[in-house]
């Protein structure tokens, strides 16, 4: 089971907000481009999203699913990869102070992916989250900046309730 973590330096709503807009899929998943929505309102139970997976000349168009819904906090998706089955990939986006832990958990369902499953497949799955998650939080910091950027001097913003970070 392949599970990675990264801390991002912006507050979970950020993070959740580019979770939650399957048109921004391609922007932090390594190895897709071109999301769009295929059926229901990402990210409710049973909405879907479509999108390219480029391999040398050939363009593989996938589906991913969305299983389970938790608003804010975790999303759990089953990505249709073809003939090499489909796998879960559980997001948890946790509040850490003031920033964001969010950790990242994939296996195998079902088809030819299960069955070739071993420590190898592992070791790539895992340098994919790493990369991945680095998008993800290049993406959102990025924004979180830019937010901050054109927000007027002097300007205060206070906290949302329950949004996260530090408690006073």
């Amino acid at each position: 089971m392949a599970v990675r973590h990264r801390l991002i330096r912006t507050d979970p709503r950020t993070v959740w907000s580019v979770l939650e807009d399957g048109t921004r899929y391609a922007d932090w998943v390594v190895g897709t481009s071109e999301s769009k929505p295929a059926h229901g309102h990402w990210p409710q139970l049973g909405s879907a999203i479509r999108y390219e997976v480029p391999v040398g000349p050939l363009k593989l168009h996938n589906e991913t699913v969305v299983r389970r819904c938790v608003p804010g906090e975790v999303l759990e998706l089953e990505a249709n990869a073809g003939p090499l089955g489909t796998a879960r990939i559980a997001i948890e986006v946790q509040p850490w102070g003031d920033w964001c832990l969010v950790k990242v958990d994939e296996h195998p369902l079902r088809g030819a992916g299960g069955f070739l499953h071993n420590v190898g497949v592992e070791a790539l799955i895992q340098i994919r989250h790493r990369a991945m998650l680095a998008r993800l939080a290049h993406l959102v910091e990025t924004e979180a900046a830019e937010t901050e950027e054109r927000r007027p001097l002097g300007q205060i913003v206070p906290p949302e309730p329950d949004a996260g970070g530090a408690r006073g």
